[in-house]
């Protein structure tokens, strides 16, 4: 499985989560990808993938997935049950 990351993910969301006290790192999202607590499907129809990163907070990762390949799209984080009681 080969995982690419937008520029939007790498360039835009980590840098901006970091700057909000989130250690966000690329081996944690690929854990949260393959083993994720909660999944879903975006308002955009792209897969989405969700674990804990406090009591209180969740990360959230919207991809693609094409034959072996994963395209990280974007990735932020929300507060427990907004997404994972939809599911």
């Amino acid at each position: 499985m080969k995982f690419v990351f937008t520029k939007h993910a790498i360039k835009d969301k980590l840098p901006e989560l970091e700057r909000f006290g989130w250690k966000i790192t690329k081996t944690k999202v690929k854990r949260i990808i393959k083993n994720p607590r909660w999944h879903g499907v975006s308002k955009h129809g792209e897969e989405t993938a969700m674990d804990l990163v406090d009591a209180k907070h969740i990360l959230r990762v919207v991809f693609d997935r094409k034959d072996d390949i994963i395209k990280v799209i974007t990735l932020h984080i929300a507060r427990r049950g907004k997404y994972e009681s939809t599911l």
